[in-house]
């Protein structure tokens, strides 16, 4: 058995989806795809496809090593095209994960265009807002809002972000008698406070104050805060602001349009929230691709530009 081919038959069969299509593409038959699949199966002791007549199945042992086998086929392709070029040739699937807030209002152009440069490339964009396991997913490159925890992953600080309180005009119309919009952190006690739950913070919103506040600049304020919401999507969070539903406490770039527009309305200007570091990481057998650094590069370029993130 080409153990090798055999491994990029079967990746090819869970991308297309069936024995058929895949056997259509090497001018095969149907049966020579399947004796392939079923010579690495045996190879490795474990069954990777389940198949009925209409459908294909990973089984558990067989996500894990697609994730792994199409990494090493791509890597391969990947150093075959640089040797027969004379040039790197960027080719294969590049992995990106990133929260989904920012990958898609910040990230996916960038996506589009890079894929646009590099034909060859295919991008598997994969949004969750939380924790990621990147190697556990097979990915291969991911945008990580905050301080990083996990050393064992390659890091490359690419900017900066700022978070700000901002509330609808419609919950600071509907305040009850008796409470206005806040003047100082400390009024947000009184208020409905939206909990944005993935960060280190939750329900502790940290403030320093500056030119314009009541108080000496540099001075801190910690408030406990509390709310009828909290949520674990940043998504959501923007649909609650833009509802009326309380204050919030997020990254300028999730409301750069609602701003504009005159939709949301920031809240305490003159107290300054701590900012965020922006990192690319990547698990550390993927820090020799030549993708990851050319995706890196890219990104890295893009946010210096950008308004509501600063560079690194």
């Amino acid at each position: 058995m080409d153990k090798l081919q055999a491994m990029r038959t079967f990746v090819r069969v869970v991308e297309a989806g069936s024995f058929s299509a895949v056997a259509h593409e090497a001018d095969v038959t149907q049966g020579a795809i399947s004796k392939q699949v079923a010579a690495l199966e045996a190879d490795l002791g474990a069954k990777l496809l389940t198949r009925t007549t209409r459908s294909l199945a990973l089984t558990e042992e067989g996500a894990r090593y697609f994730e792994q086998a199409r990494r090493l086929v791509a890597e391969i392709a990947e150093a075959e095209g640089a040797v027969r070029t004379g040039a790197q040739q960027l080719s294969g699937w590049l992995r990106v994960a990133a929260s989904v807030g920012f990958g898609r209002r910040k990230l996916m152009p960038i996506v589009q265009d890079f894929l646009a440069e590099h034909r060859n490339v295919k991008i598997d964009l994969r949004l969750h807002d939380g924790f990621v396991d990147l190697v556990e997913l097979g990915i291969d490159v991911a945008v990580r809002i905050g301080e990083l925890s996990d050393s064992s992953l390659v890091a490359r600080r690419i900017g900066t972000t700022h978070r700000m309180l901002v509330a609808h005009r419609d919950y600071l119309r509907k305040l009850p008698a008796g409470l206005q919009a806040p003047r100082t952190p400390e009024d947000l006690a009184q208020h409905n406070c939206l909990v944005y739950t993935e960060t280190i913070s939750r329900n502790v919103w940290q403030f320093t104050a500056g030119k314009g506040a009541e108080v000496p600049a540099g001075t801190t304020s910690a408030v406990r805060i509390q709310g009828n919401l909290q949520t674990n999507s940043s998504e959501v969070m923007r649909a609650s602001l833009l509802a009326g539903m309380g204050i919030g406490y997020s990254p300028t770039w999730l409301f750069d349009e609602d701003l504009a527009s005159g939709a949301l309305q920031r809240l305490l200007p003159e107290w300054e929230a701590v900012p965020m570091p922006i990192h690319l990481v990547s698990p550390q057998q993927r820090r020799h691709s030549a993708k990851v650094r050319a995706f890196a590069d890219v990104v890295s370029r893009r946010f210096q530009a950008g308004a509501s993130i600063s560079p690194g």
